[in-house]
């Protein structure tokens, strides 16, 4: 299994509105892309003194998989304009790890 880590940030005012973007907007895209392989995401979120980070998990079954989501250049970051706007600054390359071991269950 591939994980694949995201990371951005945002002002505390555009907290809810990022958070929001992702949950109704993004998220169903990603579903909508029936990408074979596509196991599912993860949101993380970091409340800062100056900004809040939000991490995005997701996993594959292998990095096909990942390739068919993202495109052969599959480290390049998935960010719509909507969510740049509400951005203060954010990973513009994705970080991928091979899973060897799991015992979450949520």
């Amino acid at each position: 299994m591939i994980i694949r880590i995201w990371k951005g940030s945002t002002t505390h005012d555009n907290s809810a509105k990022y958070e929001q973007l992702l949950k109704e907007t993004v998220f169903p895209r990603i579903e909508q892309k029936k990408v074979t392989g596509y196991c599912g995401i993860q949101l993380l979120k970091n409340v800062r003194n100056d900004f809040v980070e939000f991490v995005t998990i997701m996993a594959f079954e292998n990095l096909e998989a990942v390739k068919m989501f993202a495109g052969e250049d599959y480290e390049q970051s998935y960010v719509i304009d909507e969510a740049k706007a509400l951005l203060k600054s954010y990973d513009h390359r994705a970080t991928h790890y091979e899973l060897i071991h799991n015992s979450i269950e949520i």
